[in-house]
């Protein structure tokens, strides 16, 4: 799996804590070898017809991203559970 950065994402993980980033780079790992593994919670968001995922870093922080094709993604945006669910994307 390929992974792309935005800008955003870029931006926002490097806010990050050191300790949420490893545990970020843990679960990205996972994610590029299986997408779905259970661990991950990974899901489609709402609206469903902007086909925008997350993922979970940890209980309280998550990856947002977007399947460009089924070896490709681009990684939108990371950060708190409640925060990261109110962005317009």
């Amino acid at each position: 799996m390929r992974i792309l950065l935005s800008d955003g994402f870029k931006e926002n993980f490097s806010c990050l804590e050191k300790q949420i980033q490893k545990r970020a780079d843990k679960q990205i790992l996972i994610f590029k070898d299986n997408p779905f593994y259970p661990s991950l919670n990974t899901e489609k968001l709402s609206p469903k017809w902007k086909e925008i995922w997350s993922f979970r870093i940890d209980k309280s922080y998550r990856i947002v991203f977007r399947f460009l094709d089924k070896d490709k993604v681009l990684f939108l945006n990371a950060g708190p559970h409640d925060w990261i669910y109110k962005i317009k994307f």
